[in-house]
């Protein structure tokens, strides 16, 4: 998979917004362009661009779709990605809430958006250590996306990698490690050995083994991810520091300081330049 093109990508939804523009500001096609936009420059880490494109977005798809339509919930949920990146789970938690409950009202307590709905939710509990709460959250998106989507479809694969990324956080390593290969199996099979989201199953597993001293285990699987990231999402993005974040530190745990110090620098630099000073990744690189 070659680097995707994404100042091309940019430069034809700038094309098709400007396009877009001459329909008005209630029309459903000027708010789909903009989402389409703000989920580019979310992909690349631009979240500071991402927010207020699509909070536009989500200002005229209600106005011209209703404010319980389904696209609205997508817009919704994808402005909750931009504030949880970046940490503000406050801000992201009642968006997708709200998006949850637009797909369960509209589309029916089985459909794979809200499977989606419920991992995003349990993520945010994962992260707060509400471990018992996430779960249950985990297991029934997981069910729905098994039944609608099939056993080997990418988002049975995502909630596998955030199921799995639970039991680590526990300290079960025995329940996370085949849930962690099943996924990365799915998204290998489905997406191609060097997809963005074989790097982030890769991540799982190399977190997996290093978390219980395998280091021997987690180093090539943090190197094959960094170097999908670097190809695939380009050399300044945000998950191409994680990568080089993950690697420096199974260096720094083995003694390797001299190879940990400058992925250490490279990751913090990124993070500064995407993220912003004030991220919680730039004060663990700070710290590394």
């Amino acid at each position: 998979m070659e680097q995707v093109n994404y100042t091309e990508a940019e430069k034809q939804f700038l094309t098709a917004l400007k396009e877009a523009e001459n329909f008005g500001e209630a029309n459903p096609y000027l708010a789909f362009t903009l989402n389409e936009l703000g989920m580019l420059y979310l992909s690349q880490g631009r979240y500071a661009e991402a927010e207020p494109v699509l909070k536009r977005s989500l200002i005229i798809s209600e106005k011209a779709l209703g404010s319980e339509h389904p696209e609205v919930a997508k817009i919704l949920n994808n402005l909750a990605w931009v504030y949880y990146y970046q940490s503000k789970n406050a801000e992201a938690e009642p968006l997708y809430r709200q998006a949850l409950a637009i797909w369960e009202k509209a589309l029916g307590l089985e459909h794979p958006n809200v499977g989606t709905g419920l991992d995003n939710i349990a993520n945010l509990y994962r992260d707060e250590g509400r471990f018992a709460e996430a779960e249950p959250l985990y297991q029934r998106a997981l069910a729905i996306h098994e039944k609608a989507l099939g056993q080997e479809h990418p988002d049975v694969a995502a909630t596998l990698n955030d199921l799995g990324h639970l039991y680590k956080a526990q300290g079960k390593y025995a329940e996370a490690e085949p849930v962690v290969k099943r996924a990365l199996a799915i998204v290998e099979k489905a997406l191609g050995p060097e997809h963005p989201d074989v790097a982030q199953s890769l991540n799982q597993m190399g977190f997996l083994y290093h978390s219980q001293g395998k280091y021997a285990q987690a180093e090539p699987l943090f190197e094959r991810a960094m170097a999908i990231s670097e190809k695939v999402l380009g050399t300044e993005h945000p998950h191409t520091a994680t990568s080089l974040n993950n690697l420096a530190e199974l260096y720094h745990a083995q003694g390797k300081y001299a190879e940990a110090a400058p992925l250490h620098q490279r990751a913090l630099a990124i993070r500064e330049k995407a993220l912003g000073p004030e991220h919680p990744n730039v004060a663990t690189s700070l710290n590394n």
